[in-house]
């Protein structure tokens, strides 16, 4: 079939890049002070190696095929980061606001890193699992309108024809809104995915803002 691959069936990817970041996420989760992480700090960390641990038995290669249960899986993995993340950045600003937490700038500004990398991971999944449908979806060509409109969709005749958005691109559309907070050269184009992208941008705003004008007033 010709035309660009992320119009056609291909291979699909492999799983793995999105499931090391959920190791890094979780190691960063396990990092953070009890002040900010909800309890018991084991349960959400050991829930998400558990669902990468059936997802690697399940799908150990390639994403390609369509599987409801694989699917359901994925989408648990992505919410559950994202769910220790909202609870983490909860903690983080209530201790900060009645006194709790941030007496110290290098812990607090570890802490903070931490929330805002694993928040910049935990959209970058659900970006991953939802534009057009899912890997599967993506790998099978089912979806003719992507959500995120890619640099190379846009100037095909300078791109590789074998070119397909992977977890690699999405984290980098995640991590580059959480640092410009707006899109850069990656377009949000369903509604979706413009909501996704503010409320990423506002977390890692409030994140940043109140994580640094506290660490500037104890260094002070």
């Amino acid at each position: 079939m010709t035309g660009p691959a992320w119009r056609r069936r291909t291979r699909g990817e492999h799983r793995w890049p999105a499931l090391l970041a959920v190791v890094v996420a979780i190691a960063l989760q396990l990092g953070l002070p009890d002040q900010v992480t909800p309890t018991p700090r084991w349960l959400l960390p050991g829930l998400e190696a558990l669902l990468i641990v059936v997802l690697l038995v399940s799908n150990p290669l390639r994403i390609d095929r369509a599987s409801q249960r694989l699917r359901v899986l994925g989408i648990g993995l992505a919410s559950l980061v994202g769910l220790a993340t909202a609870l983490s950045v909860v903690g983080l600003v209530v201790g900060l606001v009645d006194g709790r937490f941030g007496d110290d700038a290098a812990p607090l500004l570890a802490t903070g890193g931490a929330i805002w990398l694993t928040n910049v991971i935990a959209f970058a999944l659900l970006y991953w699992e939802f534009d057009r449908g899912g890997p599967a979806d993506r790998a099978a060509g089912v979806a003719e309108h992507p959500d995120f409109l890619f640099a190379q969709m846009q100037t095909p005749d300078v791109s590789d024809p074998d070119w397909e958005p992977v977890f690699v691109d999405y984290l980098y559309v995640s991590f580059t809104n959480s640092t410009a907070f707006s899109p850069t050269d990656t377009l949000p184009l369903s509604r979706w995915t413009k909501v996704a992208m503010l409320v990423q941008a506002l977390v890692s705003l409030v994140t940043v803002a109140l994580v640094v004008a506290r660490a500037v007033n104890v260094l002070g």
